[in-house]
């Protein structure tokens, strides 16, 4: 498990906003190395360009490639199926839940979201930040 300080982490959304709110919480739990995309099709360039990073948090609904459809590229691909996944979501239904399990999500965050609960979300697939 890598420490907090030397994680790589993806966020992938269509709201700057919310990129800034995931960004804001990462950096309180000593996370600093994180790297932005608008969309699936962005995030799968980037990590398709052979940075090494421990961490996709991804939107599910998106232009481009939507959150699910990026979920099922990283895990197709040999130099990225092995990065954890965690879907942003403002729904959790059980449809969505399925598919994305299915295809190898690790984990889920619900928007609206806490510092504490994306802790909690990323510990569930890491083990305890140190």
């Amino acid at each position: 498990m890598p420490t907090a300080a030397n994680f790589k982490v993806l966020v992938v959304d269509d709201q700057l906003t919310i990129r800034s709110l995931v960004r804001s919480g990462l950096k309180e739990l000593g996370i600093l190395d994180v790297h932005e995309a608008a969309d699936g099709e962005d995030a799968f360039k980037t990590l398709a360009s052979g940075r090494a990073f421990n961490l996709v948090i991804s939107d599910f609904n998106m232009p481009k490639l939507d959150g699910l459809s990026l979920l099922r590229a990283v895990r197709a691909y040999e130099a990225t199926k092995s990065v954890a996944f965690i879907m942003l979501t403002g729904r959790a239904d059980r449809d969505l839940v399925q598919r994305a399990a299915q295809f190898g999500v690790n984990n889920y965050l619900v928007k609206p979201f806490t510092v504490a609960t994306l802790k909690e979300k990323i510990e569930a697939v890491f083990g305890a930040l140190t």
